[in-house]
């Protein structure tokens, strides 16, 4: 069988990831980092074609494969992308080729194991953003927790065991349920696990409220969502820079992405149902933890709750029903990408330098470190939605949807872009700004080319967005219309 596009994205940086766990001597570092960066860089240039060659003009799902896989069980390794998924599949490695970059001269032990790690998590959430069968999604959803485990397990911080479990925990929990109401759907579709069926499935409103709960649990917990928001800023807290780049930057999508694909055409009727109680949460996430953000003493903790914020605009945009709010709420997750991303590796930066990460140990950095400072006040201004940053885009785009649906509710979700720009720029004005605060300031040094490559990358990527977010939104206009659709027509 002819390997497609898709399935290159997805095995190419396994491949490469299973090859550096192979080289197991930390003598060989230095290849080990060289042979990641083809494996990432590689993973990255596969997936051009694929926004290169995408028909903007239709809903199908394009550079579709479909071979059996558990022929008993009528399971099918099967993958397709749309105007939905397909920008996370090159956010994706591309969150990935930054992070390898980023490791470069930081970790220096287990480098092997770390780099393959990253990548081969990079392959599997691309697999998430592909498959259209239920079980190849749930592996790869599931499979997921592992390579991250791991990460936040071996190269986290003082608490890294515990925080590793609890984001164990919480995660796998919640996609218990979601199992269940996979196999609930092969069972009422006469025995297919293809999730382009089940959108077309009859259900009763009963199984509809019930698969769509069992759904939220899974991905309620990934999003992550108020109050099950918890773990994440132990998390980030404890992660390596790289892993928290890559759990805000794609990780979190992964939930935000699993209500577009299954609760919401799969129970449109028990979605509208029960907005209200989406619309509430997500405000709650947005007004709620905004506040909590801005007591925060350390840097990731901020920018953690900050996360969870930002992600309760996706989900309201989504709950909305209308064309704004849901591309409002894609164009948000990819913004978040790149700016949650460039946030943490900012905050690694100076952690390399400092090992601190209160906000109390730092004043005046932009004196020792002007250019550092220059990237790291500009991705601070995308994190408050600047206008012509990629953080307004999507942001505008849901408060827009949210006033046309309930002008209240507009009010609400606007009220985030203060909060934001209240804890994000407080924090710049006692981190960058003012007098050197102390020796470890004066003694800083500016970022070398390594760095500069990497946060002039994401910056790229953060003002282009931000200035001309065409090429983002038309690539999936016809797939959130045909989205909308199947959530209008009822199932009852």
């Amino acid at each position: 069988m002819k390997m497609g596009l898709l399935s290159l994205a997805i095995w190419l940086p396994i491949a490469f990831g299973a090859l550096l766990l192979a080289l197991g001597r930390d003598d060989q570092a230095r290849t080990v980092r060289w042979i990641a960066l083809v494996g990432a860089l590689a993973g990255f240039l596969v997936t051009l074609p694929l926004y290169g060659r995408f028909d903007t003009s239709t809903a199908s799902m394009q550079f579709v494969e479909n071979v059996p896989w558990i022929a008993r069980f009528n399971v099918n390794y099967h993958l397709g992308v749309d105007g939905i998924s397909l920008w996370f599949v090159l956010l994706t490695a591309f969150i990935t080729l930054i992070v390898v970059i980023s490791a470069w001269q930081v970790i220096t032990e287990r480098v092997n194991q770390y780099m393959g790690a990253f990548l081969i998590l990079s392959g599997l959430m691309i697999g998430v953003f592909c498959a259209l069968d239920g079980i190849l999604f749930y592996v790869f959803f599931e499979a997921t927790l592992i390579p991250m485990y791991l990460i936040i397990g071996i190269w986290g911080g003082p608490n890294r065991i515990y925080a590793a479990f609890k984001f164990f925990l919480y995660t796998l929990l919640g996609s218990l349920l979601m199992l269940v109401a996979l196999i609930y759907l092969y069972n009422k579709s006469g025995g297919s696990f293809d999730i382009l069926t089940w959108h077309k499935l009859p259900l009763p409103a009963l199984a509809q409220t019930l698969l769509f709960f069992a759904f939220f649990a899974a991905f309620a917990v990934k999003v992550p969502m108020w109050p099950v928001h918890t773990w994440l800023p132990d998390v980030h807290v404890e992660a390596p820079t790289g892993g928290s780049a890559v759990l805000a930057a794609i990780m979190l999508k992964l939930g935000a992405y699993g209500f577009l694909r299954f609760s919401m055409p799969i129970a449109p009727d028990a979605a509208r149902e029960w907005a209200w109680l989406i619309i509430a949460l997500s405000l709650i996430a947005v007004i709620y933890v905004g506040l909590v953000a801005m007591v925060q003493q350390d840097m990731k903790k901020l920018v953690a709750y900050s996360s969870v914020a930002h992600m309760g605009f996706v989900t309201l945009g989504f709950f909305l029903f209308n064309d704004l709010g849901v591309a409002g709420g894609i164009v948000q997750m990819i913004a978040h990408g790149f700016v949650s991303g460039a946030m943490f590796l900012c905050i690694g930066v100076l952690y390399d330098r400092v090992h601190s990460r209160q906000i109390a140990d730092y004043g005046g950095v932009v004196n020792t470190m002007p250019s550092f400072a220059a990237f790291g006040i500009l991705f601070a201004m995308a994190n408050c939605g600047l206008p012509g940053t990629a953080g307004f885009v999507g942001e505008w785009m849901v408060i827009l949807a949210a006033v046309k649906s309930n002008f209240w509710l507009g009010l609400g979700a606007a009220s985030a872009l203060i909060f934001g720009a209240a804890y994000t720029l407080w924090m710049v004005k006692r981190v960058y700004l003012g007098a050197v605060a102390n020796e470890h300031v004066k003694a800083l040094t500016d970022i070398n080319a390594r760095e500069f490559l990497m946060l002039a990358l994401l910056a790229i990527a953060v003002l282009y967005m931000g200035i001309h977010p065409k090429p983002f939104t038309d690539v999936m206009n016809a797939s959130v219309a045909n989205f909308l659709q199947q959530v209008a027509a009822s199932k009852l």
